[in-house]
């Protein structure tokens, strides 16, 4: 039984960016081994979705218009250019299509709109294909296959030496036949089995479209970035993580910094009383010294003039 599902799209208030493809054909399941991924792909080809798509070209427009279709199994497209009906007046127009910069034949027109069919069996199929109307103006279009596109985090996932950390990847609108996680080994990307590590990682399907990989007694050594990876009939989509594993010292090192700041004060202020005090000290002795300086002169002074007053008599 074939579906027909038909999307139009405007240059102007359009609904969405990223139309996709819903599946109504047999999903495989999500254990499936490479060989009964390809046998499963092979049968669903005489049972694919059919699915239209509509683009409404502007007029004299120096822009190209730029959709994105996401497809996640195999299907039967129809791409559509349509001119606006106030263009109807443009004579002599010549269509080209283009996937990439091959030019692709046996496009039909009616009216004012040009389609060529596709089927899409496989990631060979997927990328970008262009109308383009030439003229009095060259007007053109562009429609992006692509397989889902996997939501990861942007931002880095922080956490502390001997924690568990958790990631997750999602695919949203689309079930993906199997997950698989990787980490960035130098230049290489190493696929993660927790089952012969099941001490440090465990992964988790919290449903088909959605997985979590948990790192259990984080170390240094943990730190950098994940790839979580979703395998639809159509191919492959991958999405980036990054994790920063930080030492306890870390959150320390600003109280540590006041209590050294601290500390380095405090010692200031005790060599400065030291300091104060020694000279106190060296200011009340340089005092008696002149005292006793003083003293011994006023007795030097005093027998010279007992001696004066002898030598008189």
């Amino acid at each position: 039984m074939t579906t027909t599902q038909t999307v139009n799209w405007q240059t102007q208030g359009s609904p969405s960016e990223h139309l996709t493809v819903g599946r109504n054909v047999f999903t495989p399941g999500p254990d499936l081994t490479t060989q009964e991924f390809k046998q499963a792909t092979k049968e669903n080809v005489s049972n694919v979705t059919f699915v239209e798509y509509e683009v409404l070209l502007p007029g004299a427009s120096s822009t190209s218009v730029e959709k994105n279709i996401t497809l996640d199994s195999a299907a039967r497209i129809e791409l559509t250019c349509r001119l606006d009906n106030k263009y109807s007046h443009l004579k002599n127009l010549q269509v080209t299509w283009k996937r990439g910069n091959e030019t692709i034949g046996h496009s039909s027109k009616t009216g004012n709109s040009w389609s060529i069919q596709l089927k899409i069996l496989d990631n060979s199929n997927l990328g970008s294909y262009s109308c383009t109307l030439k003229g009095e103006e060259e007007i053109s279009a562009m429609f992006h296959l692509q397989v889902p596109k996997i939501e990861g985090k942007e931002k880095p996932i922080v956490s502390y030496e001997g924690d568990t950390a958790v990631m997750v990847c999602k695919s949203f609108g689309h079930t993906p036949i199997a997950w698989t996680w990787y980490r960035t080994n130098g230049s290489e990307q190493v696929a993660i089995n927790d089952s012969l590590l099941a001490d440090k990682y465990v992964i988790n399907s919290v449903s088909a479209n959605v997985t979590h990989l948990k790192i259990l007694k984080l170390t240094r050594e943990d730190d950098g970035v994940y790839w979580c990876e979703a395998a639809f009939e159509l191919g492959k989509s991958k999405g980036s993580l990054k994790l920063k594993v930080l030492s306890f010292m870390v959150p320390l090192k600003p109280f540590l910094a006041i209590v050294a700041e601290v500390v380095i004060l405090v010692t200031i202020v005790f060599l400065y009383e030291m300091y104060s005090k020694k000279k106190e000290k060296r200011a009340e002795g340089e005092r008696e010294c002149d005292q006793v300086e003083q003293l011994k002169s006023e007795e030097s002074n005093g027998l010279e003039n007992s001696s004066a007053r002898h030598r008189k008599i």
